[in-house]
């Protein structure tokens, strides 16, 4: 007969430990063993009491972490864009000073800024936990991560769905997550996401603000 496995889960094996261990104890004094044979058994219960619950308190940390980020990041991106708006429309700005802030700068040859026309594509990479790697392509170039002419980046929508249930194919469906301007991004979830499935829509837009069709739905696991 096949031994009984262990549970996998942490909290779940934690209990059924220390449920274990009590059990055993009482075994073993009842059959009137040596109860000093058990002492390598108690030692490591002792140490796995210890460790995993400063492991679930780190998580909490580190969670609570990555929310004041998140957070201080809202606001410093809040604070950012009135200011590019002033510099932007400022008399004195020139192109050499937009290039060096690293804010757009705006096609002043007359030539018109197509129209995106072509959908981007997202490949999403979900093997690391809470974490999703989206490397983004345009359909027309697949093999290659150039945006089409004119194209300033690809705005980034996002929900989440439980797992099992119809992704939706309603942009209005989904909520903004980032203005995409490198060919590849992150998304980081939290931790009540894992198991969740996110559903992902893109289209291009260009310098002039212009937007694309949009892509079709890409859809991922959420990592546990």
């Amino acid at each position: 007969m096949a031994e009984r496995r262990f549970p996998r889960p942490d909290a779940d094996f934690a209990a059924y430990m220390n449920n274990y261990y009590d059990a055993v104890e009482k075994w073993w004094e009842a059959q009137g063993l040596n109860i000093d044979d058990l002492k390598p058994l108690k030692e490591a219960l002792s140490s796995w009491n210890g460790a995993f619950p400063a492991h679930v308190a780190a998580q909490q940390r580190a969670e609570a972490a990555r929310q004041n980020k998140d957070g201080a990041r809202r606001e410093l991106e809040a604070q950012a864009r009135p200011i590019t708006s002033f510099i932007q429309g400022y008399p004195k700005t020139t192109d050499a000073d937009r290039a060096t802030i690293g804010i757009t700068v705006r096609d002043a040859s007359g030539t018109p800024t197509p129209t995106p026309t072509t959908r981007p594509q997202a490949l999403v990479q979900s093997g690391q936990r809470l974490t999703h790697t989206l490397r983004l392509t345009d359909e027309s170039t697949p093999t290659r991560r150039a945006r089409p002419k004119g194209v300033l980046g690809a705005e980034v929508w996002l929900t989440l769905i439980d797992a099992g249930q119809p992704a939706p194919t309603d942009p209005n469906a989904l909520a903004f997550l980032t203005m995409a301007t490198k060919p590849t991004i992150r998304a980081d979830f939290r931790a009540g996401d894992g198991g969740k499935t996110a559903v992902y829509m893109l289209r291009w837009v260009n310098t002039q603000g212009e937007k694309g069709p949009w892509s079709e739905v890409t859809t991922a696991t959420v990592a546990a």
